[in-house]
């Protein structure tokens, strides 16, 4: 399907990402893991007990698109809500250093959600969540900033992981589209109504199958995203498939493009990457080809990373 110059187009593409400008909204998140060796099973219940060696932070939910993004060299504003706590602090301390601008939002009636994950020969054995809704005085505000910030971006990517940061989610799309920028959306849950009119929307297969159902043929499928598509008012919908690959659907054409064979570690944030990548080429005035294939590119190389990582230029063009 590729003609004999398409990874050289793609090559060029990626030249042309350096500058390209990205204000991305949702719900950020501490990733904190806990390394350590695990030897013995404890007295106490058959659990392991793991002696944990070393403490690791990162960036995970709409913080990890951005992190993503501005590896592959975008100017990335980011948009949340955070407490008044040290986590909250942590995440702003990591976003400075990945050289994004964050405009956080401070809740003090909340703790900023944490995922504390143990890890023991590799493998997590136990993750415990930390999170509360934001008030709704602050997402109000920061609905305001997003306003205030819309005209200077070249595309919007809304990073709904259900935490409540994107109460006005609706309002948000309709001001973007308004101003006559792409809107990116990452769904959760089984509404999507509060989508419509987005330029496109990336589920993965079971967040799809939530809101539409069960699907035996590949066909069946095409008619219930397309049906989906239409009744939300997309240009396109993006159906992350794990071993499947990845598929495209418009109004006009279905891509489709498999996984790439690799060892998979760990399919944490693999989400974020796809999105991240897709909206970098979309900025850079790629074809939704040139931008599933690269996202596509971009999944296979951060699933085989332990937890919330990104992809960077450098790995996407040794691959091409």
């Amino acid at each position: 399907r590729y003609p004999s110059d398409w990874s050289l187009l793609l090559m060029q593409r990626l030249d042309s990402l350096g500058g390209c400008r990205l204000l991305i909204v949702g719900d950020v998140m501490l990733d904190r893991y806990w390394f350590g060796e695990v030897s013995r099973i404890s007295p106490e219940a058959p659990v392991p007990v793991v002696k944990v060696e070393r403490l690791e932070e990162r960036l995970g939910g709409a913080a990890n698109v951005a992190r993503n993004a501005a590896a592959l060299g975008g100017i990335i504003t980011l948009l949340s809500v955070v407490g008044d706590d040290e986590a909250g602090r942590s995440l702003g301390q990591l976003l400075s250093d990945a050289g994004i601008q964050a405009g956080l939002q401070i809740d003090r009636q909340i703790d900023t959600t944490v995922k504390l994950r143990v890890i023991g020969r590799q493998q997590q054995l136990l993750r415990i969540d930390f999170e509360t809704t934001p008030s709704h005085e602050v997402l109000r505000a920061k609905l305001e900033d997003f306003e205030e910030r819309l005209q200077d971006c070249d595309v919007v990517v809304l990073s709904d992981y259900g935490k409540g940061g994107l109460t006005h989610i609706a309002e948000m799309i309709r001001l973007a589209r308004a101003a006559d920028k792409p809107v990116l959306v990452d769904p959760k849950g089984d509404e999507y109504a509060k989508y419509a009119g987005a330029t496109i929307i990336t589920p993965n297969r079971s967040e799809l199958r939530q809101v539409v159902g069960r699907w035996g043929s590949e066909e069946e499928l095409a008619t219930k995203a397309q049906t989906l598509r239409r009744r939300l008012g997309l240009d396109a919908l993006l159906v992350t498939r794990s071993e499947e690959g990845m598929t495209l659907y418009r109004d006009d054409e279905i891509i489709q493009e498999a996984a790439q064979a690799r060892e998979v570690f760990d399919v944490s944030g693999a989400g974020d990457t796809v999105i991240a990548t897709l909206a970098m080429l979309i900025a850079a005035g790629a074809s939704w080809d040139e931008a599933v294939r690269v996202a596509n590119l971009a999944a296979g190389i951060v699933v085989g990373k332990l937890g919330t990582a990104v992809v960077t230029r450098h790995e996407l063009e040794s691959v091409l």
